[in-house]
Parts: structure tokens; sequence; C-alpha cells
């Protein structure tokens, strides 16, 4: 009976020890779950947020006939000054510039979040005119302009920002035609006639000679 009894422990122990082990081993997997699936979300936000991680210039070029020395010597500025870059365009097709060179841009307009970036450059060229027809675009200006970051354009491209009613008692300077320069006028801007022009957080420029100074001005303005 004795040895019935101590039997009937052992087993009742044993089958304890195994519940035990087996609860530990059901305790670890669901850890393990629940990080993987916090994981899992946190990933998929970042990859929402462009990974939250902040980007010093955001570049807009037409999808067709963009300026490429403008483009390109503003980039080159940027980055010569230790900056990062990201472009974009009406869509993340290849955008092809006015002599033919082409760049896939990084995303859309529409795809842009100001809160990842620090400024705005405008590209011009003969294909930026249908960046006026982008309202996502002028509303993106917008935001920048109120939270005080960089807004920078040039060529053409101050006629946007003038669209986008940010230019109302601003000095500016456009591409020196009289139709453009009206047009800055007419929203309210200080035409200065220079190379370049920084007023505050609007910097402006006029045209594919100014594109260095102009992105040694954007590079300057966020040290």
């Amino acid at each position: 009976m004795g040895i019935i009894q101590k039997s009937s422990s052992n087993i009742f122990s044993c089958s304890r020890r195994l519940n035990l082990i087996t609860l530990l081993k059901m305790k670890k997997l669901i850890l393990v779950l629940i990080l993987v699936f916090i994981s899992g979300c946190t990933h998929q936000i970042n990859s929402i947020n462009g990974g939250n991680k902040m980007t010093d210039v955001i570049l807009i070029i037409s999808q067709e006939g963009y300026q490429p020395i403008e483009f390109s010597n503003t980039k080159a500025e940027i980055e010569k000054a230790g900056l990062t870059t990201q472009v974009a365009s009406i869509t993340k097709d290849i955008a092809t510039a006015a002599d033919g060179s082409t760049y896939n841009p990084d995303l859309s307009i529409e795809e842009i979040n100001p809160d990842n970036y620090k400024a705005i450059a405008i590209i011009g060229g003969p294909g930026s005119p249908k960046l006026l027809e982008s309202n996502s675009l002028l509303e993106k200006i917008k935001e920048f302009n109120s939270k005080n970051k960089i807004v920078a354009a040039i060529c053409f491209s101050p006629v946007i920002l003038a669209k986008a009613g940010i230019l109302k008692g601003k000095k500016a300077t456009v591409f020196p035609n009289q139709d453009l320069i009206n047009k800055l006028k007419e929203a309210g801007a200080i035409y200065t006639a220079e190379t370049v022009t920084k007023d505050n957080n609007i910097i402006t420029g006029n045209g594919p000679d100014a594109a260095t100074e102009f992105g040694k001005t954007i590079a300057d303005s966020l040290k």
C-alpha cells in the first residue's frame, strides 16, 4: 500500500513538473509571438512614415522638361555640405530633363510628408509650369511654409510659390521674363532682380546660372 501511495505521489509530482514546464514553454511562446507582433507593427508604421528618418531636402522636378543644370548643381551643392536629399515628381515614373537626361524619382509629390524634411526646393525648366496644376504640391508648399521650414524655388518655379500664396510682402527673384516678374508682383512679392534672394525661410533663384549659389544658400540655411 505504501509503495502504491509513494508511486502515486511520484506520478503526481512528475505531472506537476510537466505541467509547469509546459506552462513555461507556453509563456515563452506567447512572449515570442508578442515580440514578433510588435516588431511587425513597428516595421509597418515605419514603412508608412518613410522610416521616420528625417531627410534634409526634398527636391521637386517636373515629369517632363526639368532644367538639368539647376537640378544637378543644386543637388550637388546641398550634398557637398553633407546634407541628404530625395527627389519627387508628379509620379514615381522616370522623369526626363530638357536635355533628354533622366532621373528616377524617390517618391511622388502626394507621398511627401513635410514632417520628414527640413526643406523643399523646386527646380525650374520648360516643364515646370505643369507643376502649377498640382494642388498637392501647392498644399505641401503651404505646409512647409506654415512650419517655417525652408521653401526654395528657382527659374520659373518662384511663380509656383506665388500661386501658393506665400510670397506676399516677401523679397523674391525669378527668371528675368516680364510676365513672370509681373506674376510675382501680382502675388504681393517684392521683386529684387537678384541672382539669388533669401527672405527668412524663402529662397529664390533666377535660373541655371544661379543654381550653384542657390544650392549653397539652401545648404547654409540648414547648418
